[in-house]
């Protein structure tokens, strides 16, 4: 007895149908689409990505200001262009009064991978990124990035 519904008939060989694919036109077209969407939306993206890495190094430099003026509390003084910002997570010698470290963890390198430039002259300190083309100057993404005067 067979059950309903079931066949076990040999009904010729398949046919393939028409229209159950795609045409090489139409995925031509589909591809061009997509490019011209890569196209204007990619280098909008990559723009947002820059300026995202301009405006973590203006907080990271602010981080460091902050540290340095908890440092300025304890010790009496910024730390010297000689002690750099590393006076920010190890007692620099010579230091009585260190209640450090100033900022958690180690001293960060800007967003391109390079150290802060850290000076201080006639008791004014200046924190420097040098941008994404490393060299002083520049405009845009390249343009240098500082603590405020």
């Amino acid at each position: 007895m067979k059950p309903k519904g079931l066949s076990f008939e040999h009904r010729g060989s398949v046919s393939p149908r028409r229209g159950a694919g795609f045409t090489l036109v139409e995925l031509l077209v589909v591809l061009v689409i997509l490019t011209l969407l890569a196209g204007l939306v990619g280098p909008r993206f990559l723009n947002q990505l820059g300026g995202a890495k301009s405006k973590t190094a203006a907080v990271q430099i602010a981080d460091l200001e902050k540290g340095l003026d908890l440092f300025k509390l304890d010790v009496g003084r910024y730390p010297t262009t000689e002690e750099g910002l590393q006076a920010l997570v190890t007692a620099p010698a010579g230091v009585k009064v260190w209640n450090g470290p100033y900022i958690k963890g180690n001293v960060p390198v800007d967003p391109w991978g390079r150290p802060y430039r850290y000076t201080m002259q006639n008791g004014r300190i200046e924190i420097v990124s040098l941008g994404a083309d490393g060299a002083p100057g520049g405009e845009g993404e390249d343009a240098d990035i500082r603590n405020s005067p």
